[in-house]
């Protein structure tokens, strides 16, 4: 028999596990209980942020298995909705729409109202990802009591408008929140798509961004019920004045507007917070002008119409992708399109055809 190798290692005491077993079930338990509508429903009535929080992740998701669900939690909560003042704040990156808002925001609560920040980020087209950083800019107000800030990805949604924000308006209205403030990513039809979801459209601008000639070509004027000149501080205040007059000017050559509303131009620096009072000054005017004339209700109205066609749309345009012969013919007439041995209408047209067929 050979000798042992003295190089031999005796057999030692085995390490402890790195996770306790226990510890881990029980996580992993309290994770598989997800609340039920009805107890998310509750939640928000309550003024629960967790659950608010929770609600709106549901409706946000695109998994078919939670559209039942969040339907269901919408509906419920639809009867406490409505009772609102709905704003939405749009300008170009580096107008300060962020710091706008939060000095809006603190001013408000200060004024014992409830505000909801929906802000919608921008998405990236390559990695399709997006930095949701408007709770690190607005770090005043999101330690507020009374205020509550929800960043949303735009995707690949119209204009870059989150895919749920109409939905959850109505979550945050049914949890107490007696003004919602919807912030753009200021890309084009973002625009259009959030004045169509909110009572008063304010626009930010800054001087030195245009004359009254570059006010008129944006049909964004139009939409507006009132512009605010931002930045107007330091050596800054001048040049606002300046392009307050200039807006002003412009919008006289826009027709009136089916409210009756003349809208307002006026300069704050957000920075420094001054003229932010006036700015809510104009919008409690607005509003009560709006409601006496029973416009108010009536452009809700309109807009609770619009909505339903656009959902429509959504889930049309769903359906037609997730079709299974779609899906599998899809590739196909892509080659076909860019080998140019069809055009694009004909093979759209071919692929609508499959649509309309059954599942197998």
């Amino acid at each position: 028999m050979g000798k042992k190798s003295a190089l031999q290692e005796k057999k030692g005491i085995p390490p402890p596990p790195i996770v306790n077993a226990k510890a881990l079930q029980q996580v992993v338990s309290k994770r598989r209980i997800l609340p039920t509508a009805s107890d998310l429903i509750q939640g928000i009535r309550q003024g629960d942020i967790t659950a608010l929080s929770r609600a709106i992740t549901l409706i946000e998701s695109t998994q078919p298995q939670h559209l039942e669900k969040a339907n269901c939690v919408i509906n419920g909560c639809l009867p406490f909705a409505n009772h609102s003042l709905r704003i939405g704040i749009t300008g170009v990156p580096g107008v300060g729409k962020s710091t706008f808002i939060e000095a809006l925001g603190m001013h408000l609560t200060g004024l014992g109202k409830k505000v909801a920040v929906l802000a919608v980020d921008p998405s990236s087209m390559v990695s399709h990802g997006s930095i949701l950083g408007d709770k690190t800019r607005m770090e005043e107000l999101v330690k507020a009591p009374n205020a509550y800030i929800r960043p949303s990805a735009a995707g690949d949604s119209l204009g870059g408008v989150a895919r749920k924000t109409r939905e959850t308006i109505i979550l945050c209205e049914a949890a107490g929140f007696d003004t919602i403030i919807i912030e753009t990513v200021g890309v084009g039809q973002s625009e259009t798509a959030v004045h169509s979801m909110v009572d008063f459209f304010l626009l930010l601008k800054i001087a030195g961004a245009g004359d009254e000639l570059q006010g008129i070509k944006r049909g964004i004027m139009e939409m507006a019920d009132a512009i605010v000149i931002n930045k107007a501080d330091g050596d800054n205040v001048a040049k606002a004045k300046l392009a307050k007059t200039e807006f002003q000017r412009a919008l006289h050559l826009f027709p009136p507007k089916k409210s009756g509303w003349t809208p307002l131009v006026s300069t704050c620096s957000a920075f420094e917070k001054k003229g932010i009072d006036t700015v809510w000054e104009t919008i409690v005017a607005y509003q009560k002008m709006a409601q006496d004339n029973g416009y108010f209700e009536t452009k809700r109205s309109a807009q609770n119409e619009y909505w339903m066609l656009e959902t429509i749309q959504e889930h049309l345009k769903s359906t037609f992708f997730t079709h299974p012969k779609v899906l599998a013919a899809l590739d196909h007439y892509k080659e076909t399109v860019s080998n140019h041995q069809m055009s694009p209408f004909a093979a759209a047209h071919a692929l609508l055809e499959l649509a309309k067929m059954p599942n197998d």
